[in-house]
């Protein structure tokens, strides 16, 4: 089936056809010739599905209108655009070591990255390991995100080229990776759609930082989708660190597919974009296992931050936790829904969901819908949100044992992110990230008050 065999269902997917039927003709989009497929696939689903609504219960709370305005036009090969090793160096975590992999725009950069060679870990851009290693890639890509009806994944799988695929062999234990992505935003509508495949086989260790950053103020898009395959008895730290400018449309997708013991624990930290969505679909498919799910949203001006969420319960004996603060300041939103499913056969299920959304101006807001989907009955789940300021009570505690008002104000607002930043347990990123994070804090007036 060719695009123009595609008829949109939705009208609004009417000029992604076109244009995916355009970069077709140019033979941008079918090297190598096995992916193809899977991109009409992507394409027709979009197709389908059309850009989400207010009407559609996934995205009830976030208003897309202004995205679907832009043009979506996809950066179709590399431009440093100046951009030298000094340069990159800003946005690295010190002290972190290990490999760092650079993309500009959504294509791999050799000569801005580092990478150290280490024994059982495949590390190299996905464009190259559609070729070199197609016998893997072809296995694991597209296969867990395809269920998920979600537009922005679909559009990835369409217009994909480049992102970062990382194989790390059975009880393997590499050094940290880091996956930098550097939007240079030097033109309105632009759009990159990274896509990123992690294969940690059975009893691996690793830490894996993916971090999204821009270098400019202009309207453009990033749509990401990483993949991610835990296999039996392996140790995943994930973090994800969200610091894109203003003006910029951030969509995020992480699907991991969790095997037998594993133990996965994945971080969401944002902070910036004028609107940002992070979908996190986990699904359990042995026993045993633990999985962490921790993000920490702070926002201000008139920025939106959506966390949307699935912990699939497939089997029995699994514990999940999910943890998600909001720090909300100026007109900005925050939202927030979490879906734990326990299916029948995952007895002796322990999962556990809180929100909390800290609200730092009267004209903040947050929504938030937790929620518990359970046909096993022998099962342990808890869910729970709050949304609120500061409270009183424990301001005067601390006024009343003789810090002042600002500064107590201060150190419960901190104490707030807290929560959420120790969780992480790669020191070098943990640091890093709490510097940032009190960095940002202390811009807002709202704490920053002399």
């Amino acid at each position: 089936m060719s695009a123009t065999q595609i008829k949109p269902a939705a009208k609004d997917a009417e000029p992604i056809v076109a244009l995916f039927e355009r970069l077709e003709k140019e033979g941008a989009l079918r090297n190598p010739s096995w992916v193809f497929p899977l991109r009409q696939a992507g394409l027709a689903k979009f197709a389908e599905l059309g850009f989400p609504t207010l009407k559609d219960e996934d995205w009830r709370f976030t208003n897309v209108a202004a995205l679907t305005k832009l043009p979506f036009k996809p950066v179709l090969q590399l431009h440093r655009h100046g951009l030298d090793a000094g340069a990159v160096e800003k946005f690295a975590f010190p002290n972190l070591g290990g490999s760092r992999l650079v993309f500009v725009d959504g294509h791999f950069a050799l000569e801005l990255s580092t990478l150290t060679p280490e024994s059982g870990v495949k590390l190299t851009n996905l464009a190259t390991a559609l070729n070199s290693d197609f016998h893997v890639v072809e296995k694991h890509l597209g296969r867990y995100s395809n269920g998920e009806r979600n537009p922005f994944t679909a559009l990835n799988t369409a217009f994909f080229h480049d992102g970062a695929f990382i194989h790390i062999a059975a009880n393997a234990s590499p050094s940290p990776i880091h996956l930098l992505f550097i939007s240079t935003c030097r033109e309105n509508g632009l759009a990159s759609h990274p896509r990123n495949l992690v294969i940690a086989e059975r009893g691996a260790q690793a830490v894996i930082v993916e971090s999204y950053v821009s270098l400019d103020g202009k309207a453009t898009v990033t749509n990401t989708v990483t993949e991610a395959v835990i296999g039996e008895n392996a140790h995943v730290e994930h973090i994800k660190f969200q610091d894109e400018s203003a003006e910029t449309f951030h969509l995020g997708s992480l699907h991991a597919e969790i095997s037998r013991s594993a133990n996965y624990l994945y971080h969401s930290i944002a902070t910036g974009a004028r609107l940002s969505r992070t979908n996190l679909h986990t699904v359990f498919n042995g026993e045993g296992i633990e999985c962490v799910l921790n993000g920490l949203y702070l926002v201000n001006g008139d920025r939106v931050a959506d966390h949307f969420m699935v912990v699939d319960h497939a089997k029995p004996r699994c514990n999940s936790h999910e943890y998600f603060n909001g720090i909300l300041d100026g007109k900005s939103k925050g939202v927030f829904a979490g879906r734990i499913l326990v299916r029948p056969d995952a007895q002796k299920t322990d999962a556990k969901q809180t929100n909390k959304n800290l609200l730092l101006s009267d004209t903040a807001t947050a929504d938030t819908k937790p929620q518990l989907e359970i046909y096993a009955d022998d099962v342990k789940c808890t869910h729970g949100a709050t949304i609120g300021q500061l409270n009183d009570d424990s301001i005067f505690y601390l006024r009343a044992r003789g810090i002042g008002l600002d500064n107590a104000r201060r150190m419960l607002i901190h104490a707030f992110a807290a929560e959420i930043m120790d969780r992480i347990k790669c020191e070098p990123a943990r640091k890093h990230l709490d510097e940032i994070v009190w960095e940002r804090l202390e811009q807002h007036a709202a704490v920053a008050v002399s």
